[in-house]
């Protein structure tokens, strides 16, 4: 298969890339912003796969890249509920504006298939458990927004153009390659990079505040097997379990063997508190299930960041 990965030098598009480049030709396309070349340099030479620099914005570049592509993985997006608090404008114009441009190439090419990232922080603050597919959107960011929106995109794609579109709701991904040098960068890799450097995690809020956390390697199967099943909607992707801040440091600590005491600082805007997601319906439509649990994810991805 032709496979193209929008956002494939990121953290989890560049996984997900080197995973299909296995068995499949892999264009992948992405525009450096928060990408990293070194992601995709383990891979980058192998047969079938090619680099193209550039944006979803840029709509022309994908009505060129998509010709003869049986399927396109969309990860490419601006990742950041701070960012877009900042900035919504900017997270509207690749989010919400790339997106479309992703589904109408993908509809001009013939591209029978598309599976894109979304993400749990749609469901906002409500106090139900676990969160499944069928309840309300209460976005409390523009970046939640921003991915709804695109969500509303792909169903209304399917519905007029025939295109079928998933939607795949991520949870709190983690793993090798994330960057904890963003401002804007997830727990973990700033938990893992603190310590090793004999600094002490911060944690924003009380670290009462739960996570359902899912390790990058689940999340690349589940985009394959959303791509090879039959389905179309919006699925949560996640590892059906959540913990605590406190309990995750207290972890990685064990797994580093340092102990420094947690800074705590004032809550962020936008965050949300608690996070536990129902994945039955992945499960019955294409047969997902982690298979990493957290703790074995986590002495995995402490050993990536700590190198050779």
């Amino acid at each position: 298969m032709r496979y193209i990965v929008t956002g494939g030098a990121g953290f989890i598009g560049s996984n997900l890339a080197e995973c299909l480049a296995r068995d499949h030709e892999v264009v992948i396309i992405d525009d450096l912003s928060s990408g990293r070349r070194e992601n995709i340099a383990p891979f980058i030479d192998c047969p079938g796969v090619t680099f193209i620099e550039g944006s979803v914005t840029d709509l022309d570049l994908l009505l060129e890249a998509f010709q003869g592509a049986d399927g396109i993985f969309h990860q490419a997006a601006i990742a950041s509920v701070p960012r877009s608090v900042e900035a919504p404008g900017e997270t509207n114009a690749v989010n919400v504006s790339g997106t479309l441009n992703v589904l109408w190439a993908a509809k001009e090419c013939g591209v029978p298939a598309v599976v894109t990232a979304s993400t749990s922080a749609i469901y906002g603050d409500d106090p139900t458990f676990p969160k499944h597919e069928t309840m309300a959107p209460e976005p409390l960011s523009p970046y939640a927004v921003s991915k709804l929106a695109g969500e509303h995109y792909g169903k209304v794609f399917s519905d007029l153009y025939g295109i079928r579109t998933v939607f795949l709701r991520y949870f709190n991904v983690f793993g090798p390659r994330q960057d904890p040098d963003s401002e804007y960068a997830a727990v973990i890799p700033k938990f893992i990079t603190r310590l090793l450097t004999g600094k002490p995690p911060i944690i924003y809020g009380d670290g009462e505040q739960t996570r359902d956390f899912i390790f990058v390697g689940d999340v690349a199967r589940a985009n394959i097997l959303a791509m090879e099943s039959n389905a179309s909607g919006v699925f949560n992707i996640a590892g059906g379990r959540r913990i605590n801040l406190n309990d995750l440091a207290s972890i990685l600590m064990e797994i580093t063997g340092i102990h420094l005491q947690v800074l705590y600082e004032p809550p962020r805007p936008g965050d949300v508190r608690d996070s536990l997601a129902d994945i039955a319906r992945a499960q019955d439509a294409f047969g997902f299930s982690p298979d990493c649990t957290l703790d074995e994810g986590l002495r995995r991805t402490v050993a990536w960041f700590k190198g050779p």
